[in-house]
């Protein structure tokens, strides 16, 4: 289901991927935007390894995307209250995130999340960006 105002995890915000999507899922969420099957999970799974990544809690990330103010301003709170990684972390975690679940300890998670939503015999659906892409109708990255 396409979401208004939710970005795909591939986007980048200071060169950082995913950390937009959890901003706007933070932003949606105060508004009452955000569908209920994402409420579970806010604070959770990509989002805690995003801000374990920035040196933030997620909570306080919450309360600061809440008071307003633009992406570019939120990262950089991150950056000042956390950490700013080098560009070869950056490096890292945007290759780490991007290929989740393609050959690695998540792979059988992602092969059961392919059943759940019928598409099994999807080969193209490789990671779980792909599979967020795939269920927000976005076009699915083939190349990293």
């Amino acid at each position: 289901m396409k979401i208004p105002g939710l970005r795909s995890p591939h986007e980048k915000l200071g060169d950082i991927v995913y950390v937009g999507r959890m901003l706007d899922k933070i932003r949606l969420h105060a508004l009452g935007k955000l569908p209920e099957d994402y409420h579970k999970a806010l604070g959770g799974g990509f989002d805690a390894r995003c801000c374990a990544f920035l040196g933030v809690k997620y909570e306080d990330v919450a309360v600061r995307v809440k008071l307003g103010g633009e992406d570019a301003d939120m990262l950089e709170w991150c950056f000042t209250n956390g950490r700013k990684p080098s560009p070869e972390e950056i490096e890292v975690w945007n290759s780490y995130l991007r290929k989740r679940g393609w050959r690695d300890d998540a792979s059988q998670r992602l092969a059961e999340r392919k059943k759940e939503f019928g598409i099994s015999d999807r080969d193209d659906i490789q990671t779980f960006f792909d599979i967020l892409d795939l269920d927000e109708g976005n076009e699915i990255r083939t190349q990293w």
